[in-house]
């Protein structure tokens, strides 16, 4: 969009300011509004068909949670997201189906960390997220609507690869059968979680189900966690979609898209700075089977991430942005590389666990 036409949106959330892009995330636009300080956002209504639905959703959770963060003592404006609403009191503003804005508080004085990780920046996100969903765990999350049906189902998931396989709309499959093998080759196991959530030995509770270490702010001072951010996908879920999908990144020695697979590989203290700190804040709060499952919820989040990443590539690279030609195959692959030293690790990862309860 022109510079113009994005002041013109922006004048509906009455600011007038400039603004230019901002951050890499993969589904939405993002736009840093400089003076004053704001987030705009381009939500991406191929993938969230309701934006009344997301924004409901947002508005909900971050009210409850400013409570929360007040009668805690704590700063609201700072801890939480702030939606602005529009000059007419709207949640969002629509110029057209697929331009859909809604305006932030920007939160000031924060950093955000991408791949260069230490482990005391795990312990810190893993305490962020644990309160977060510490603070959550008693909204009523029936409130809550799916705003990605089935997004962490990873059964349909499998189903959705053996129909992009099947129908081979790229024309890719022939020149990846070993990452089809090996897909299929984890299926006995992948669908755990869900199976915990349909026959309730697995409680079903509110969950951020993004939780890289990118969406959660850290003071620029302290290194503290503040703020966890990008809650467009807060659904109703297993509290193993965040911690494992937290570690599916947060635990890698490289990024998701790196292409020399010799560099990727998964880092025990990683799991285990990350570990303790999400403990730190939810142990008291998980039961048995929560607690049993959280090793083998990185590998399933990592594979589930992978088939995801296949699915796309053998679609044509519908869902995700791609910047260079087969980028969701490097991903893929990255993935499931990961897969597998996570699989081999995965006795010592429980061993972690127990010695973190």
């Amino acid at each position: 969009m022109t510079q113009k036409q994005l002041n013109e949106i922006l004048d509906q959330f009455d600011i007038p300011a400039s603004i230019t892009p901002y951050g890499n995330g993969h589904i939405n636009d993002t736009y840093l509004v400089t003076t004053p300080m704001y987030i705009m956002q381009r939500i991406n209504t191929n993938i969230f068909k309701s934006p009344d639905e997301l924004m409901d959703n947002i508005e909900n959770v971050t009210a409850f949670l400013r409570e929360k963060i007040v009668a805690a003592g704590g700063n609201p404006d700072r801890e939480t997201l702030t939606v602005i609403p529009t000059k007419d009191g709207k949640k969002y503003y629509r110029l057209d189906d697929q331009n859909v804005f809604r305006v932030y508080l920007f939160v000031v004085d924060t950093k955000s960390i991408e791949n260069s990780k230490t482990p005391e920046d795990l312990f810190e996100a893993g305490v962020g997220f644990g309160h977060f969903q510490m603070l959550l765990a008693d909204f009523p999350v029936e409130k809550l609507y799916e705003t990605i049906k089935d997004f962490h189902h990873t059964p349909k998931r499998i189903e959705a690869l053996k129909t992009a396989i099947a129908e081979n709309k790229a024309g890719r499959a022939d020149s990846v059968q070993d990452e089809i093998k090996f897909a299929l080759d984890q299926v006995e196991w992948a669908g755990s979680v869900v199976a915990g959530l349909e026959d309730g030995s697995i409680p079903v509770r509110v969950t951020h189900n993004d939780t890289k270490i990118n969406n959660i702010l850290f003071d620029q001072e302290t290194g503290k966690a503040v703020c966890v951010i990008d809650l467009d996908t807060v659904m109703p879920g297993s509290m193993l979609y965040d911690f494992g999908d937290a570690l599916r990144m947060g635990g890698s020695t490289a990024a998701e898209d790196e292409t020399d697979l010799d560099k990727v590989w998964f880092d025990k203290e990683c799991f285990e700075a990350f570990a303790k700190g999400y403990l730190s804040e939810m142990k008291d709060s998980l039961n048995e089977k929560e607690i049993s499952l959280m090793p083998l919820s990185v590998k399933l989040m990592t594979y589930e991430c992978g088939i995801r990443f296949l699915t796309d590539y053998l679609n044509g690279d519908t869902y995700f942005k791609i910047h260079r030609e087969h980028h969701n195959l490097d991903r893929c692959r990255n993935q499931f590389k990961l897969v597998a030293d996570i699989t081999a690790k995965e006795a010592e990862l429980a061993k972690i666990i127990k010695s973190c309860i």
